[in-house]
């Protein structure tokens, strides 16, 4: 016992010497064995001061003051980089790029040529009448996609008054022309293209499609799509189809058919022989040798006038040989490609072209036949009554 309250009293005065030698000013009393804690470490909390909203809630309103600026820069900042694109952009980038092959992948705006005083022929061929009256003499016709100047439409029988790219005045129907200029716009297309053939055929699909439109030699149509062996056009009614490439010359947009030698103008013009005769016609449906001569030229490069009277004065003068013994006119002073004015056989010393004729080999000529029905080859010599009627011989292709 004595032993043991010994080793209590040595305990007792060890504890009491160490939480003497560890007070310390730091705020907290160590009297004792338990620590006292000064200050408000441990007390209880002031829940109406510590968890009081006032001071949230008035940081959400301040938040929500802070988030309309937010938004009204970020739509700002949106429509800023949007009028940068679709205005601003389009317009430098064409002048940054220009002259390099980037350029070919900006897309510039369409130059139109065409306003609201044109109409567009919307069939094969229209006629062109000296009166708004079917019983009047035709001048001669317009071929499909042909854009004229419209200039009255105050006139009889459904006919308008127009003005051909040529400077012919005249009228025509006016369900046959569209104001729809798109399909004769070059701006809006890739390739022109020219027929060359007789005629050529507009199909509803690329293939074993159904017949659109027929189209006639030198009518020019635009396409929009090319393939192996065909072309995607526009025709003036709204309505797109396919054309085959045979007998079809490609052209940029704003090309002209080249000139190419006399020989093709004469093939063009023999594609013609037995073709029904018309007063004015252009087609092979009805054409007339002033008419064959105008599309045949056309498409092989060198465009001359419409009207016979006109084409008197084209291409240059032949010097006519004769012989100089018999005083016969040498039939090869006449070659193949030359045009030939007659004049009316009832009247032989007129100077006023009344037909012409085409040479398509020596001594041969492609003319009206003698009943008016058809075109036909006639053979001529010295002796032919044809020689008497000759006012001028006129050569289109050198």
């Amino acid at each position: 016992m004595k032993r043991e309250s010994r080793f209590f009293k040595q305990l007792k005065l060890k504890l009491s010497s160490t939480f003497k030698k560890k007070n310390r000013d730091d705020g907290v009393s160590r009297k004792g064995p338990f620590l006292e804690l000064d200050g408000d470490y441990g007390k209880a909390e002031d829940l109406a001061n510590v968890w009081s909203l006032d001071k949230a809630d008035s940081s959400v309103a301040e938040g929500q003051r802070k988030r309309w600026p937010r938004l009204v820069l970020a739509g700002s900042a949106f429509v800023a980089i949007m009028l940068f694109v679709f205005l601003l952009l389009p317009k430098v980038l064409p002048g940054f790029f220009k002259n390099t092959d980037i350029a070919l992948f900006v897309e510039k705006d369409p130059e139109l040529i065409y306003d609201d005083s044109y109409r567009v022929v919307k069939v094969s061929a229209c006629s062109v009448m000296a009166d708004d009256d079917i019983t009047s003499q035709r001048i001669t016709q317009l071929l499909m996609n042909e854009p004229v100047h419209f200039l009255n439409d105050d006139c009889e029988n459904g006919y308008v008054l127009i003005r051909t790219s040529d400077n012919i005045v005249g009228y025509v129907k006016g369900d046959e022309l569209s104001a729809d200029m798109s399909s004769c716009e070059p701006d809006l297309h890739l390739f022109k293209l020219v027929v060359a053939d007789i005629s050529k055929r507009v199909m509803s699909h690329a293939s074993n499609g159904t017949l659109i439109a027929e189209v006639n030699m030198n009518t020019v149509l635009y396409a929009d799509v090319k393939r192996d062996g065909v072309y995607q056009v526009q025709l003036p009614n709204g309505e797109s189809g396919w054309i085959s490439s045979s007998g079809v010359i490609e052209l940029g947009i704003n090309e002209e058919t080249a000139e190419v030698g006399v020989r093709y103008f004469v093939s063009s013009v023999l594609t013609m022989v037995n073709a029904t005769y018309l007063d004015g016609g252009v087609t092979n449906r009805g054409i007339s040798i002033q008419g064959l001569a105008y599309v045949a030229a056309g498409v092989n490069g060198v465009p001359i006038p419409r009207e016979l009277k006109d084409q008197i004065d084209c291409g240059t003068e032949v010097k006519l040989e004769y012989d100089e013994v018999t005083g016969e006119l040498l039939i090869d002073s006449i070659i193949p490609g030359d045009i030939v004015f007659l004049s009316d056989p009832y009247r032989p010393n007129s100077r006023e072209p009344y037909e012409s004729a085409i040479c398509t080999n020596s001594g041969v000529l492609l003319m009206r036949s003698k009943t008016g029905t058809s075109i036909k080859l006639c053979k001529f010599d010295a002796d032919s009554e044809l020689v008497d009627r000759i006012i001028t011989v006129r050569r289109v292709f050198s």
